[in-house]
């Protein structure tokens, strides 16, 4: 973004703010993004002269053209922050986004596999194929984020350091560089230890890794989702599986079994419980279902 008049250049300065503070390159880049949407909105203006009715009109007119309202949510924290800067540096008396908040985005319910897709999914390493290492590196990975409730990227960074074998548990840096310990169950540890047999043949003696590639190096999060896909098929699931499905499937799993939110919280690393209640809807689903199949007043004549 060229400086090209008052806004221009107090988005620009703002974005080196960042830079300077080591924000993370797709950090800055998103920023760039949300604020070239503020200036396409409101044109060439001295900040100091935009109000809050101003800004909710930008929202209403991005929200128009078909932003969803997680987008507007993001785009609205970061004309925030942007403003926040400026009243830091006394560009601005006042934040006009203060008191505006986006439309409410609609909670979709997490695609949970069930317990019997989850045991078809990995049923277990198939013999005598070319491409047996990948296998069995496919299978401990998937084995692993089930067992662990781990996110796609926790399972990518994780290292043989991580692991525990002895005491049948795994480290892993969550969002926020936030570390926990999981237990892990005994399918995923003997489909881990399988997969370290046979990791030396393909892994490059510098990486510390857990995962792989062809190459070598860290596996991808591409080659990580392309894995799963293939093992789906090669499975017989036809529904579309993807890496954070088997989260999903783990939180609901123990959750159904045990009941223990707090616990189901603490093992998938969120920071609210909040974030992990919506497991207590899917709990609920299953458990709806239950009752219509079974309770003879429930079912419809």
């Amino acid at each position: 973004m060229q400086p090209e008049g008052p806004l221009s250049n107090a988005i620009v300065a703002f974005l080196a703010s960042l830079a300077a503070r080591h924000y993370s390159p797709a950090t800055v880049a998103t920023y760039t993004f949300d604020l070239r949407h503020l200036l396409e909105r409101v044109g060439e203006v001295e900040p100091a002269t935009l109000t809050s009715h101003d800004i909710r009109r930008a929202l209403a007119i991005l929200h128009s053209k078909g932003l969803q309202a997680k987008t507007l949510a993001r785009t609205l924290s970061a004309w925030r922050s942007f403003f926040n800067y400026l009243a830091r540096q006394n560009i601005v008396q006042a934040n006009p986004c203060l008191g505006l908040r986006p439309p409410r985005s609609e909670k979709k319910l997490p695609n949970a596999p069930s317990v019997d897709a989850m045991a078809q999914l990995l049923a277990g390493l198939p013999a005598g194929e070319p491409d047996d290492i990948w296998a069995a590196r496919d299978l401990a990975m998937f084995e692993l984020m089930y067992s662990a409730g781990l996110r796609r990227a926790e399972l990518i960074g994780l290292d043989i350091a991580g692991l525990d074998l002895t005491g049948g548990e795994v480290t892993v840096t969550g969002k926020g560089s936030r570390t926990r310990m999981v237990p892990v169950g005994q399918k995923a540890l003997a489909a881990v230890k399988n997969w370290l047999v046979v990791r030396a043949n393909v892994a490059r003696a510098d990486t510390e890794a857990l995962f792989v590639g062809a190459r070598g190096a860290r596996i991808s999060a591409t080659v990580l989702a392309l894995a799963l896909k293939q093992l789906a098929l090669r499975q017989g699931i036809t529904s579309h599986m993807h890496p954070h499905a088997l989260r999903h499937a783990f939180a609901s799993h123990v959750l159904q079994s045990s009941g223990d939110l707090r616990a189901v919280q603490e093992m998938l690393g969120h920071a609210s419980l909040s974030t992990t209640q919506i497991y207590t809807h899917l709990d609920f689903q299953h458990l709806a279902q239950v009752y219509d199949q079974a309770h003879p007043r429930a079912k419809k004549k």
